[in-house]
């Protein structure tokens, strides 16, 4: 196995042999293994061993050993000692959970401060299939068969193509020592259980189950990321960026393979999952009802007429109160410069800005989030028009009509922020002084 493991390194530069890594070590069969193989390939490594503290002696056994054997080769370790029962009651969270985030927490402060090159730990083949069918289990879709990659940030699996009986031949016949946890016999745990009943279950089926299930896992991993690659290029030919708002035309969804899963792809980076995705593809198929919205934690998602709509999910908006005078105000869309004068030597039409007789307002003016059953007179008509049709009449996207606001002068509506002012605001002929609004 020594010559297999030292041809995969060098293949795929998981580690190079002129620099330093952590080698992250229990003082079982696996990291032993791992250990011993790095340090006979003579590369620079150093050790790093959590005591959770869990096993009573044993724990401290493991500890021990591990410490010994470190030091018998003059290498350098790092203990940590965890009280991971109190850690675990802190955070709320299992105690494998705990322990999961102790260990890597630990090995990455001291990968850092030492600068090394990364974080080497023992994961086999047999883990690697366990992982997958865990995942299968709690429906994570075709990515759950990724299972662990050999390199993610600076954690270097390099035993993931060997399998645990092969690790037990090479310790064995290189004479190694280990310490066996008592605990990974019991069948408490879901991978125990997977590990002693349910995987050895399946590969007595047949005698190449075992092979033609890693053959299969690597095929869909293959499919999985092939797909991955042409949804990127359906997604940048389909979805269009726009104020913050990305746009999805029904057109782009009609009669493609796979709704749900594209719509999945697309919108699970914002926090939706696969049964929301799989909701709105069936809600596509009958007849669409603008205004109906999904929400993740973060995002919102609304049916327009045409199109879908994703947005974050605006934050409430607290009224404003402008006294007379008041040089500016700040909205989440800009800040808007207030100029309180004689009329202009020319009138400002640009409709992000507003220019007002200053004679026909109340003060002080209220800035506030339109509301249903709001009206005004749009400049050029004389009767009033519902604030939610003119900006139907406008085409306002259903995402934008939450983020429009309104000037409100005493109890009427003198502009539609950002697109339209009141006639009956509008300076005249017989203006003396103009209030100007200008944005930023």
């Amino acid at each position: 196995m020594y010559d297999a493991f030292i041809s995969h390194i060098q293949q795929s530069t998981l580690i190079e042999p002129n620099k330093r890594y952590l080698v992250a070590c229990s003082g079982g069969l696996d990291s032993m293994a791992l250990a011993h193989l790095l340090y006979t390939a003579k590369i620079p490594i150093e050790l790093a061993h959590v005591n959770f503290g869990l096993r009573g002696d044993e724990s401290n056994g493991d500890e021990e050993f591990v410490r010994n054997w470190a030091q018998d080769r003059s290498l350098p370790i790092y203990i940590h000692q965890a009280n991971t029962v109190e850690f675990a009651s802190k955070k709320g969270i299992s105690i494998q959970m705990a322990a999961r985030e102790i260990r890597y927490q630990f090995f990455e402060e001291i990968r850092s401060k030492h600068n090394m090159a990364g974080i080497v730990v023992a994961h086999h083949e047999d883990d690697q299939l366990e992982t997958i069918f865990l995942n299968l289990v709690r429906g994570t879709g075709i990515e759950g068969i990724y299972g662990m990659s050999e390199r993610r940030g600076e954690l270097i699996r390099p035993l993931l193509p060997f399998s645990k009986a092969q690790l037990v031949t090479y310790a064995e016949e290189a004479q190694l020592g280990w310490r066996e946890d008592r605990s990974n016999a019991s069948i408490d745990y879901k991978r125990n259980k997977l590990r002693h009943q349910g995987l050895p279950a399946l590969y007595s089926l047949e005698p190449d189950t075992r092979q033609n299930l890693l053959q299969s896992f690597a095929h869909l991993k293959d499919t999985g990321m092939a797909f991955s690659g042409l949804f990127e290029l359906w997604k940048a030919a389909h979805v269009r960026e726009q104020q913050g708002i990305s746009f999805l035309t029904y057109k782009s969804l009609s009669n493609m393979p796979g709704v749900a899963t594209l719509l999945y792809f697309w919108l699970r980076p914002y926090g939706f999952n696969s049964d929301q995705a799989l909701t709105l593809s069936k809600s596509l198929g009958a007849a669409i009802k603008p205004g109906k919205l999904l929400r993740s934690a973060t995002y919102e998602l609304c049916l327009d007429r045409e199109e879908l709509l994703l947005y974050p999910i605006p934050e409430a908006f607290t009224e404003l109160e402008l006294p007379f005078g008041t040089p500016s105000f700040k909205l989440p869309e800009g800040e808007y410069h207030l100029i309180w004068d004689r009329l202009p030597k020319e009138i400002d039409w640009n409709p992000v800005n507003a220019v007002f007789d200053l004679d026909c307002l109340e003060y002080p003016l209220q800035i506030r989030s339109w509301q249903e059953g709001d009206r005004f007179n749009p400049l050029g008509m004389q009767s009033e028009k519902k604030i939610s049709d003119f900006l139907i009449d406008n085409k306002v996207p259903l995402a934008l009509k939450k983020e429009v606001k309104v000037l409100v002068s005493g109890n009427k509506i003198a502009w539609v922020v950002g697109m339209r002012i009141s006639d009956w605001a509008k300076v005249g002929a017989d203006t003396q002084k103009c209030l100007h609004i200008q944005k930023r």
